[in-house]
């Protein structure tokens, strides 16, 4: 909870700072990689960084959690600092961190506000910044200890075991460890990071779904990031699809992510569009092996069908369901199977489960529009659940 004196402060100069935030955050990333480099091998992804998407989310975070605490002083935002308390955690950030990112996010605050920085603005801030720092750090100890790895030391080496081409652009991996040390269960929608050097000596670590699971074995699957425009197609993404072999080695995290499929009788949507399919492969997986009779109605929206990934394998596992439906768009062309239509995804046809519980993945404009269209059908918003591929640009607005 914000003092009151600080409070005050942060509801006058919100919309100043909050204005400022981008151009803040940007000198903030500048300075601080710029002096400590080391930073970009294995924590910073430096492709986010090359498009503004961090410094977005960053400025996009640090507002909406001041709000939240002017809003509603006796409740912590969890649902806010969840979603980054488990990207931290399957990248290993420590709590010392912390102190490295205030120093270069006050100076750039200080650099950009000017003569605005009073020392009672700084100070209401300063307060805002360790009270989602501290209640960070908290949250990440409580899951680091989860984990069972020893706190920080979250990568260690798995082996590739299996390659499968699921369409051009999209491969999956199974991976084994290469130790005898216990495999982290994890739960249907998560992810692990894996960590690569790149041919420039610097490592970098990405974040990929789990698509599946048994025994000792985990399967992810990567889809090669095309760039648009003349930018850069994404680099591990690329590394991975035309270097990694059966018998190389990759250095992986814990399994992290807070939108997981909740148990229950209740009827489940899962809607995705492109790559986004992969953590509803896991939750269909689950449901699989759960056995029973839940109601599952499964949307997904892909360019055409030859770039839809695990397109027979998910058709293979909602027809292994009691009561599953299966409904496809194509942008470009559709079978003639009865379950496709061309364009993009529509519900106005579809019948909603009553008292369903909704899971969403895909592109941003994509979730936005079907976010939309299961609130018209009446599915509360405390239903909707939505996972973002990247820096989570939509969490300050949902």
């Amino acid at each position: 909870m914000l003092s009151t004196e600080s409070a005050a402060t942060v509801r006058a100069t919100l919309p100043v700072v909050a204005e400022a935030l981008d151009t803040i955050t940007a000198r903030f990333y500048e300075t601080m990689l710029g002096d400590r480099p080391e930073l970009l091998d294995g924590l910073f992804n430096r492709g986010n960084q090359a498009s503004g998407e961090q410094r977005r989310a960053l400025a996009g975070s640090i507002a909406a959690f001041a709000s939240l605490l002017l809003e509603r002083p006796d409740e912590r935002p969890d649902a806010l600092l969840s979603r980054i308390a488990h990207k931290h955690v399957s990248l290993g950030v420590t709590e010392d961190q912390y102190v490295i990112v205030h120093k270069y996010l006050f100076g750039a605050i200080a650099h950009t506000l000017g003569e605005a920085a009073t020392p009672d603005v700084v100070s209401a801030w300063d307060e805002v910044y360790w009270l989602m720092a501290g209640a960070l750090i908290a949250l990440e100890a409580r899951l680091y200890t989860t984990q069972g790895r020893g706190g920080h030391d979250v990568w260690h080496p798995w082996r590739v075991t299996e390659r499968r081409e699921q369409t051009p652009d999209t491969v999956s991996l199974t991976l084994e460890p290469t130790d005898d040390t216990p495999v982290p269960v994890f739960l249907p929608g998560q992810y692990v990071s894996v960590r690569v050097r790149m041919p420039d000596g610097v490592r970098q670590a990405r974040q990929y779904s789990l698509t599946g699971g048994e025994g000792r074995s985990r399967r992810i699957t990567v889809k090669r990031v095309r760039a648009e425009d003349s930018a850069p197609d994404g680099e591990v993404s690329t590394l991975l699809h035309d270097t990694v072999a059966p018998g190389d080695t990759l250095m992986v995290s814990p399994p992290a992510g807070d939108v997981t499929l909740r148990e229950g009788t209740h009827p489940v949507v899962l809607a995705s569009a492109g790559i986004g399919c992969t953590p509803m492969v896991a939750m269909l997986h689950h449901l699989v092996e759960q056995g029973g009779d839940r109601k599952v109605l499964v949307l997904h929206a892909d360019r055409d069908p030859h770039t839809h990934a695990h397109r027979e394998e998910v058709r293979e596992l909602v027809e292994a369901l009691p009561d599953a439906t299966l409904r496809t768009w194509y942008e470009n062309g559709a079978p003639e199977d009865g379950r496709s239509g061309r364009g993009l995804m529509d519900l106005g046809g579809v019948e909603i489960p009553e008292g369903a519980e909704a899971y969403l993945c895909g592109p941003l404009p994509f979730m936005r529009g079907v976010r939309a269209q299961l609130l018209q059908a009446g599915v509360p918003a405390r239903l909707v659940h939505y996972e973002v591929f990247g820096p989570d640009l939509w969490l300050a607005t949902v």
